[in-house]
Formats: structure tokens, sequence, C-alpha cells
């Protein structure tokens, strides 16, 4: 599917969105950063693990890690990622390996380098989620998880003719509201080398979703018919 959010109009949104992000959506959001730092512990096991945190913003979830877990956090931008840096530093979070300006659709990261990617509140808001899923499972070691939170759009109803009539002016705030989760299960399908294990609906309103992937090893393609 072609894009029809592009990076330079993300960048500016969530540049507006910097000085008060916490403050709009810290609390409103807290149920899915919960889950997903729950899950991707319970994934990389009592001795911990390498979690990369694609969309990591301001840097809000890094406190809540384990110390036993390495964390990489990145984001396209580079005004939320600032409050990021000062986070980690005021809170000490030794932890953090790297925070890093990057682009989700490039990973600028070796292939299966970490047990677990973490992505809250980000594939709705990129220019091209199949591109930015490809990128994960790259960078997710065989058995690893991908594990995302997300605002799912309805199949039906009330609430799907909102969202289709919200969807211009959520652009351009930064997001796709009537994002369809058979986006993801026909992401996966293709691709092949990843399974669906579990889709949980999250507060608020139950309108947002836990949705979690596994790495598998890929088919090898050349020998398909």
């Amino acid at each position: 599917m072609g894009a029809d959010i592009d990076h330079r109009s993300v960048e500016r949104a969530y540049a507006r969105w910097a000085p008060i992000y916490d403050a709009v959506f810290g609390k409103v959001f807290a149920p899915g950063r919960a889950a997903a730092i729950e899950a991707a512990e319970k994934a990389c096991g009592a001795g911990g693990g390498r979690i990369l945190e694609v969309g990591v913003g301001t840097g809000i979830s890094l406190p809540d890690y384990g110390t036993r877990n390495k964390i990489v956090g990145v984001d396209l931008c580079e005004p939320m990622l600032r409050q990021a840096v000062q986070r980690v530093t005021e809170h000490k979070l030794t932890h953090v390996d790297v925070l890093s300006v990057m682009d989700a659709e490039r990973l600028a990261l070796p292939d299966g380098a970490f047990d677990v990617v973490v992505a809250q509140f980000v594939i709705t808001a990129v220019p091209n989620p199949e591109a930015t899923l490809d990128e994960f499972a790259r960078v997710t070691k065989a058995g690893g998880e991908i594990i995302l939170v997300n605002h799912i759009g309805a199949e039906s109803g009330p609430r799907k003719a909102f969202e289709l009539c919200f969807a211009p002016v959520a652009r351009k705030l930064g997001w796709r509201p009537e994002f369809p989760f058979k986006r993801l299960t026909d992401w996966a399908a293709r691709h092949g080398g990843v399974r669906l294990i579990e889709r949980r609906p999250m507060q608020p309103l139950g309108h947002f979703s836990l949705i979690r992937f596994e790495r598998l090893n890929e088919p090898d393609r050349r020998s398909a018919v």
C-alpha cells in the first residue's frame, strides 16, 4: 500500500507534541505501556535480554523496564528524543544502552540483534507500516517477539464512521485512526517468518490492542513453486 503519511509531516507533528506529550498522553496510554513492558520482559525470561523500543519518544517507558534488560531506544523525532536522553540522565538509567534518531523503516541495526522489539502507538503513525514491520522482523532473533500496542480501527458501526470522518484531521496530527487489524494479519501472512500469538484489548475503552508476534525461522522461499 502507498504511504498516506510522509516522514516530514510525522516529524513536524511529533515535534509539536514533544513539550506536552507526557502530560496529554501519559496517563491515557499507561495501561498499554505497562502491558507492553510486562510482555517484553516475560519474553526475555528471568535472565533478561536485549529490547529495542521503536518510537521511544520522550522515554516515558524507560524507567519501568527491569535493570536485567538492556534497552535500545530509537525515534524519528529529535525533540522527543532529547527529552528521553534527559530522562535517562536524571533517573540514572544504566540499563539503557543507546538512544538514537532513526527511521523505523530503515533501522541501522544488525539482523537478529534483539530478543524483543516493542513499538507503542507507532505502527499507525509511520508512512509505510508493512515496511516498518519488515524491519522489526529483521532485527528480531528467531524465537523472539514483536510487541505492538496500538489503536485498531473499528470494523463496523458508529466508531468506524467517526474514524473515517476524523482521518484527514488525524493525519495532520500524525496518525491513522482507521487502521484495520487485517492489515497486520495480511502482513504476517505475506512475510511468512512471523506468527500472531496474541491480540488483547487495552484501555482506554478497549479501542487499543496489545498485539504479539513470534519471530520464526523464515521459510526458504526459493523452493516455492
